[in-house]
């Protein structure tokens, strides 16, 4: 095999495997090296998906997939973007889940950046080791709390390669300039660090001052190496999460997409209840259980957005409310953390039950990380309370959910209106099907990175968010909303992300926060610069 031949075949970007025309074949010394028979795209496609709907497990699909994107780059992304709605539970969640935790048993090689700890002082120089140098959208982990299955360290990698396929699947980025990343700072799984396949530093993780330093160092180096990148944080511990959004949202283009994509979506789907029950925002109460980054970051845009609705700051934080594991935060407690102070309520202690009762929520909103944690008590409290009740189990995987689809409509009489993070089938109940909304970050964060890109935005605020919100909310139509479902189909992906890129870029050019021009060619020009994979 000559050194061109070599190269097509073995560079995912360029390979066409079999449907390398005779010209090409011809050109590039391919002849004798691929079966003779010349494939088009769409057959290659039919292939793919009879080959992953052949293989019952869906770790198993998700390999298969995974070693697609090493092999032919543009026949990957073809598939995921024509499939959409069955591919994205096997290369996100749930199943990507799976694969962090056996990333080390099943490691061969992975699309990633590592970006060890001992590696500190030379991480300038080790991030021109990229091979692109037009990067423009970067996922970043240090993977201490990946999905609801908590610290996996550089196991974690799935997260961010997982993420940036769907950045290109859903909103068109070119693959050539997403770039994942994890930062290996240990970790404190005792099981991974005594496993001999383990495949980052068998440490406990550096903690306090030396921490913040080597991310200091990293963001100098992202800036001075790929100073036209947006920043995506993810699945960062709670404290770490919120300290380094708070620390670098003004300073380099970023954003922590656990807090602010999670509240995004969250808001998107409050909206688009809001359609369903008749009541603004700002005439309901919200009762989160759960206090992390996640639920905190969902109340802080939601207060925001009530103040749009005209009420005050602590007017909207009063209609907030949220439970930890020692029941609902209040203001009289010894310790409670800055993200969560805010949303502290004027009552006594009391259990997520009793807080039900006393503060008789429009909606709940589950960010635990915890199955179950819905039981059947609460949820029957809130269809009491309410004709309609929203009813949100966010966490991820589909194990950590709060409750399921099922649980929640039977235990409503069929009237909750609910959203999950991970996919749930539909429930037929009383002959009338209802169709469960799936809370997906992936409904927001590609057409927010869309947007913020191509319109040259230098920082994302809160109202980029709610335009991000609205814009989701709106896709919906009435036939979605009559079957109780806060989301449109996975199918239209690309097209709401196209819409809420637009949202996003007039937002963000009212309030001067753009270098491009938004003007009424914006659209088009963004539909026409997104990736569209074919030979």
């Amino acid at each position: 095999m000559n050194a061109k031949a070599f190269a097509l075949l073995n560079n995912p970007r360029l390979n066409k495997g079999t449907a390398f025309t005779f010209a090409e074949r011809t050109e590039n010394a391919l002849h004798g090296l691929l079966p003779p028979n010349i494939s088009t795209l769409a057959e290659q496609v039919e292939w793919v998906m009879i080959n992953i709907r052949g293989k019952g497990d869906p770790i198993d699909k998700y390999r298969y997939m995974a070693g697609l994107q090493k092999r032919n780059e543009r026949l990957y992304y073809r598939v995921l973007i024509d499939y959409i709605d069955e591919l994205m539970p096997i290369v996100y969640t749930p199943t990507v889940g799976q694969a962090c935790q056996e990333f080390s048993t099943h490691f061969r090689e992975t699309n990633g950046f590592y970006v060890s700890f001992d590696q500190k002082g030379n991480l300038d120089a080790m991030l021109g080791n990229w091979l692109e140098k037009d990067v423009r959208l970067i996922v970043v982990t240090d993977g201490e709390r990946i999905l609801g299955l908590g610290d996996l360290g550089v196991s974690g990698m799935g997260i961010p390669i997982g993420k940036l396929a769907l950045y290109c699947a859903c909103a068109g980025i070119d693959p050539a300039q997403c770039m994942p990343i994890t930062l290996d700072v240990g970790t404190d799984n005792l099981r991974f660090r005594q496993d001999g396949r383990y495949q980052g530093r068998r440490e406990a993780r550096i903690r306090g001052q030396e921490y913040f330093d080597f991310i200091e160092e990293f963001i100098a180096a992202v800036q001075h190496n790929f100073p036209k990148a947006l920043l995506q944080f993810e699945d960062f511990a709670t404290l770490n999460a919120v300290a380094l959004l708070e620390k670098y949202q003004d300073r380099l283009l970023c954003f922590n997409d656990d807090i602010q994509g999670t509240a995004a979506v969250a808001l998107a789907g409050f909206y688009a209840a809001a359609r369903i029950t008749g009541t603004r925002l700002s005439e309901m109460r919200f009762l989160f259980a759960g206090a992390g980054s996640a639920a905190t970051g969902i109340a802080a845009l939601l207060a925001v957005a009530m103040q749009r609705e005209g009420l005050t700051y602590e007017e909207a934080c009063a209609r907030c409310y949220c439970c930890d594991s020692k029941g609902l935060i209040t203001r009289d407690r010894a310790e409670i953390t800055s993200h969560a102070a805010p949303f502290a309520a004027d009552l006594p202690p009391m259990s997520l039950e009793e807080a039900i009762d006393s503060i008789k929520p429009a909606a709940l909103i589950g960010a635990t990380a915890r199955g179950g944690t819905f039981t059947r008590a609460i949820l029957e409290k809130m269809a009491e309370h309410n004709e309609r009740p929203i009813i949100f189990a966010l966490s991820n995987p589909t194990s950590k959910a709060e409750c399921t689809a099922e649980a929640a409509y039977m235990m409503t009489q069929g009237r909750a209106i609910f959203a999950s993070g991970s996919p749930f089938a539909p429930v037929v109940y009383s002959g009338s099907t209802l169709v469960p909304g799936q809370g997906n970050n992936a409904y927001i964060f590609p057409g927010l990175g869309l947007g913020v890109l191509q319109a040259g935005v230098t920082r994302i605020t809160d109202d980029l968010l709610i335009a991000s919100a609205k814009a989701l909310a709106e896709a919906v139509s009435e036939a979605r909303i009559a079957q109780g479902c806060l989301y449109p189909p996975l199918q239209e992906i690309r097209e709401v992300s196209l819409r809420i890129a637009a949202a996003v870029a007039e937002a963000a050019a009212q309030a001067g926060l753009t270098h491009q021009m938004v003007d009424k060619n914006f659209v088009e020009r963004v539909q026409r610069n997104m990736y569209d994979p074919r030979y």
